[in-house]
């Protein structure tokens, strides 16, 4: 095994601890205007990137974070291991218990949510490859089906927070989201993972054998896997040391399910987000464990993913008003007319079909996370992958107000 220096030990060290205190910091500036943390610890992450400190202090930025250093590629491991972890923990919030209980209404929302998006996303990026900057040819459908699937996944986390604020997490509309979002996500996720596996394989597996074994390896996972977990989980509570063991429990699961779908041929992050399911469906993993794990990821991980986002581009110098603008357009009409629409053929009234177009709307860390890894494939562009940053804080910061505003309208029937 190789090693680092004592000096770029020192230096990841304090990478580490700036991105960690900035991150808070500015999570708690963004908590006292009602906003997501991850709006403070992006913010904070452009403050110490290109973008503000390397354009201000130039050696300040390259002594901080160096091109080219092992700490550098350190860093970029710890990030690569957050990411795989936030995963995980969306993984944790579908309950498939109310994905059943809403039955067809929500496969009518989640179908019409996912459908729409995906087609509108598809189309303009597809015949207007120069305007959203793609310029390989040979890969254009790769790229279409991409913006596609980023213009039609749901941020179910965001979505939860703003239905609990909101007083409607367990109200009939509420649920429903809930319900639809997870479907999205689940779909979302396994065709994004489909797209990078067709793009820069390097797995002697074929692609439709990567398909057909990572959907068994779904299947497994949320059938006979749950099974064991449910046999295991009471053995672990009662043998193992409390939360020690089922937070080391739970994480080399998520890090086994990752590498599998790795080495298959598709991203970690979706063996991480099976596996949360998984183990977040079962009984025996109490909400006191989910709260620990989520606690420890959200408050140590997943600052570090975020404040990285800053650190990859400079914002200003890659920030396109009009391609940000047609994303935003593309963005807010698929999602809010195909749920909207999708809502109502399931039988609620316009201001609930509308309030769940809004809701749905949310974008949040998974559009960032899903930007990233396709900027890190070359798929899109530095300038595509800020508009998508914003798009995903806009309409996570718009779809709470939205939702509140149509319910609170008195609609003509």
């Amino acid at each position: 095994m190789g090693k680092i220096s004592h000096h770029e030990v020192v230096q990841l060290l304090l990478q580490l601890s700036v991105m960690l205190f900035a991150g808070r910091f500015f999570a708690e500036v963004a908590r006292k205007f009602k906003q997501p943390a991850v709006i403070g610890e992006i913010v904070a992450g452009v403050l110490l990137g290109p973008t503000i400190l390397g354009m201000l202090k130039p050696d300040w930025f390259l002594v901080l974070f160096p091109v080219g250093s092992s700490s550098g590629v350190v860093l970029a491991g710890i990030v690569q291991m957050a990411v795989v972890m936030l995963l995980f923990i969306a993984g944790l919030e579908v309950d498939l218990k109310i994905v059943w209980q809403q039955g067809r209404q929500a496969i009518i929302t989640s179908l019409m949510g996912l459908l729409i998006p995906f087609g509108i996303g598809f189309i303009f990026p597809y015949f207007l490859t120069d305007f959203f900057g793609y310029a390989n040819e040979g890969e254009r459908i790769v790229f279409a089906l991409f913006m596609g699937t980023a213009m039609a996944i749901s941020a179910l986390p965001v979505i939860v927070r703003i239905l609990m604020d909101l007083n409607l997490f367990k109200s009939r509309i509420g649920l429903l989201v809930v319900a639809s979002a997870m479907v999205d996500d689940i779909i979302g996720w396994l065709i994004f993972s489909v797209i990078l596996g067709m793009i820069g394989r390097q797995v002697d597996i074929s692609l439709v054998n990567t398909i057909l074994l990572t959907v068994g390896f779904a299947v497994f996972m949320l059938t006979i896997g749950r099974g064991v977990l449910n046999r295991v989980l009471p053995w672990a509570n009662k043998r193992m040391a409390w939360p020690g063991g089922v937070l080391a429990l739970s994480l080399a699961l998520c890090f086994m399910g990752a590498a599998f779908t790795e080495y298959i041929g598709i991203h970690a992050i979706f063996g991480a987000f099976i596996i949360g399911i998984a183990l977040g469906d079962s009984e025996h993993f109490s909400e006191r464990a989910k709260e620990i794990v989520h606690q420890f990821i959200n408050n140590i991980f997943a600052p570090l993913f975020f404040v990285s986002i800053g650190l990859r581009v400079n914002f200003i110098a890659n920030f396109d008003l009009l391609l940000t603008i047609v994303i935003l357009v593309i963005a807010f009409a698929g999602k809010i007319i195909g749920s909207g629409l999708g809502t109502r053929l399931g039988g609620f009234g316009w201001k609930e079909s509308l309030a769940a177009g809004f809701g749905m709307n949310a974008r949040g860390a998974m559009e960032i996370i899903l930007g990233l890894i396709a900027l890190e494939n070359s798929l899109i562009n530095e300038k595509v992958f800020v508009s998508l940053v914003i798009m995903a804080l806009v309409t996570s910061m718009t779809s709470g107000p939205l939702m509140k505003w149509s319910l609170s309208r008195k609609w003509k029937t």
